[in-house]
C-alpha cells in the first residue's frame, strides 16, 4: 500500500538548498576583498576631506582607524573600546589611559579621531560614548574651575536621554578612579590649553565648521565616523562594505593598514582572483624584515625600559640586567651577559600569558643582582605584552613611589603589594607607552604572582 502523502514531501529541500547557497555565496561575493579594500579606500577619502576642512590632525582608534589614515597623514593613534560603552557596562579605562591625546591636541589645538562601525548602527560605541566619557573626565580633572565643560555630550540621536544620564551619573565615580592614580595633573593640565568639546562628523554631513574655527577657549575633538550607513547613490564603489576594515583577522589574510598603505596602487588595480596570492606575497616579504622596538624608559622609574625581542641584541650592551620573556634561550646573550641574562620561557600569545604564571618568581633572583644604578631591560617578542606583565611585577616589588630602586629588598613579594598599588605602577607604564597592550592573562598572572 502506498505511503499517505506527507507535508515533509511537499517542502523541496534541494531547492531550498540551493537557495541558501546562492544567498551565501552572494554574501561573500559582496563582502569580498577587493569591495572591502575599495570600501576603506573610499571612506579614507572623506576621512582627508575631514581634515582638509577643519585643519586638524588625525588620530588613528586603533584598530581599525589606521585603515582610513594614510600613514604620512596620521599624527598618532588612540586606543578607546567599544566594548566600554556598551549599555550598561559603561565604563573608564584605567588600563587605556589615552593620554597622549592631550600631546596632539596641546600641539594643534585639537584632533580628528576616525572609527568606523559595521552595517547596523550608524556610529560605534567608542565614538558615541566611550570618548565623550574619557573628555567628561578629563576636563573635570584638568579645567576644575570650568564647570561649563563637565557635562558629558553624546549624540542625541545614537544615545538616548536615558542612557545618557545614566551614564553622567557615574562620571563623579570615573574621576575618583582617575585621581587614586596619583597623576602629575599639573603636568597634564600644561599640556592641553583649553577644555576639550566633542563634535561628530559622519559621510553626508556638510563640512563646514566656521561657528567653531577660531574659538581659543576650546580644544576641538572631532569624533569622525568613517563608515558610510547611508545607501544607494552616496557611494562610488558599487558593492559598498560598510565598516570594511572591521575585523580584518577573518578576511586581510595578514595584510595590515601599514602594508596595505604601502602597496595601494597594486592591491587595488589586482583582479579578485589574484589577491590573495598578491597579499600572501606582500606579507611574506614583509615579514623578512625584523622591525626593532626601541626601549622606552618608564618614568618616573630611572631604570626601568621596555623594548621587543628584537633590539635586545642590538642594545643590551647598554643594560646590566636583561630579561627576555621568549620560547628558547638566546645564546648570544647568555654568552654575553651570563648571569645578567634572565630568561622566562614563554611562548606568544595567551598561553604565554598562562606560562608567564610560573615564569615569574625567577624575578626573585633579582633582588641580590641590582644597585641604584643598575638599569634593566625587559623584552618580549612584541614589547607590548609580555613585557608589560613583567615590568609591572618589577614596579611593583623592586621600585619605591618615587620610581627609585628600594635596595635591600628580599626576594619575597613586599606585604605591602595590593590592587591599588598594581593599577597605580601599571599607569607608569601606560603613560609612557600609550600602545602596551597587556592581555587580560597576562594581567591576572601578574595578580597571581604579586597577590599569591
Amino acid at each position: 500500500m502506498p505511503r499517505p502523502l506527507q507535508e515533509s514531501d511537499l517542502i523541496f529541500a534541494p531547492a531550498a538548498s540551493s537557495l541558501k547557497t546562492a544567498l551565501g555565496e552572494l554574501k561573500r561575493s559582496h563582502l569580498s576583498i577587493t569591495n572591502r579594500l575599495q570600501s576603506i579606500k573610499q571612506d579614507a577619502d572623506f576621512v582627508l576631506g575631514v581634515s582638509r576642512a577643519y585643519d586638524l590632525p588625525l588620530v588613528a582608534n586603533e584598530r581599525c582607524g589606521s585603515w582610513y589614515i594614510p600613514p604620512e597623514r596620521k599624527a598618532g593613534s588612540a586606543y578607546f573600546k567599544s566594548t566600554d560603552g556598551h549599555f550598561g557596562e559603561w565604563a573608564f579605562s584605567l588600563r587605556r589611559l589615552n593620554l597622549q591625546v592631550l600631546d596632539v591636541l596641546g600641539q594643534y589645538g585639537g584632533c580628528i579621531i576616525v572609527d568606523s562601525t559595521r552595517r547596523g548602527k550608524s556610529m560605534p560605541d567608542a565614538l558615541s560614548k566611550t570618548i565623550p566619557m574619557w573628555i567628561a573626565v578629563l576636563n573635570r580633572l584638568l579645567f576644575p574651575q570650568e564647570p561649563e565643560y563637565h557635562r558629558l555630550r553624546t549624540p542625541p540621536d545614537v544615545v538616548s536621554l536615558s542612557e545618557h544620564a545614566q551614564i553622567e551619573s557615574r562620571i563623579p565615580e570615573f574621576v575618583s578612579s582617575l585621581r587614586d592614580l596619583d597623576l602629575d595633573v599639573g603636568k597634564l593640565r600644561s599640556t592641553i590649553a583649553a577644555p576639550m568639546l566633542p563634535i561628530w562628523i559622519t559621510p553626508g554631513y556638510a563640512l563646514n565648521h566656521s561657528s567653531i574655527t577660531g574659538t581659543p577657549d576650546l580644544s576641538l575633538v572631532v569624533l569622525a565616523i568613517a563608515s558610510n550607513c547611508m545607501s544607494g547613490e552616496s557611494h562610488s564603489v558599487s558593492n559598498y562594505v560598510q565598516g570594511a576594515a572591521d575585523d580584518s583577522e577573518s578576511w586581510a589574510l595578514g595584510l595590515g593598514p601599514a602594508l596595505f598603505w604601502a602597496n595601494n596602487a597594486l592591491l587595488m588595480t589586482a583582479p579578485e582572483s589574484e589577491l590573495p596570492a598578491l597579499i600572501e606575497e606582500i606579507v611574506a616579504e614583509s615579514v623578512k624584515v625584523t622591525s626593532m622596538r626601541l626601549p622606552t624608559q618608564v618614568k618616573p622609574a630611572a631604570s626601568l625600559w621596555i623594548a621587543n625581542n628584537a633590539s635586545a641584541e642590538k642594545v643590551y650592551a647598554d643594560f646590566d640586567i636583561v630579561i627576555c620573556c621568549s620560547v628558547t634561550v638566546n645564546a648570544m646573550l647568555t654568552t654575553v651577559l651570563k648571569t645578567s641574562y634572565v630568561h622566562l620561557a614563554c611562548s606568544n600569545g595567551k598561553n604565554g600569558s598562562r606560562q608567564l604564571r610560573t615564569e615569574l618568581p625567577k624575578l626573585r633572583l633579582l633582588a641580590s643582582k641590582i644597585s641604584q644604578s643598575s638599569r634593566i631591560l625587559v623584552t618580549c617578542e612584541t614589547g607590548k605584552d609580555l613585557a608589560v606583565g613583567v615590568a609591572l611585577a618589577i614596579l611593583c616589588t623592586l621600585y619605591s613611589s618615587d620610581g627609585r630602586l628600594r635596595l635591600g629588598s628580599t626576594d619575597e613579594v613586599p606585604d605591602f603589594v595590593s590592587k591599588p598599588l598594581i593599577k597605580h605602577r601599571l599607569s607608569w607604564i601606560m603613560v609612557c607607552m600609550p600602545d602596551a597592550a597587556p592581555s587580560r592573562a597576562t594581567l591576572q598572572s601578574v595578580n597571581a604572582y604579586l597577590m599569591g
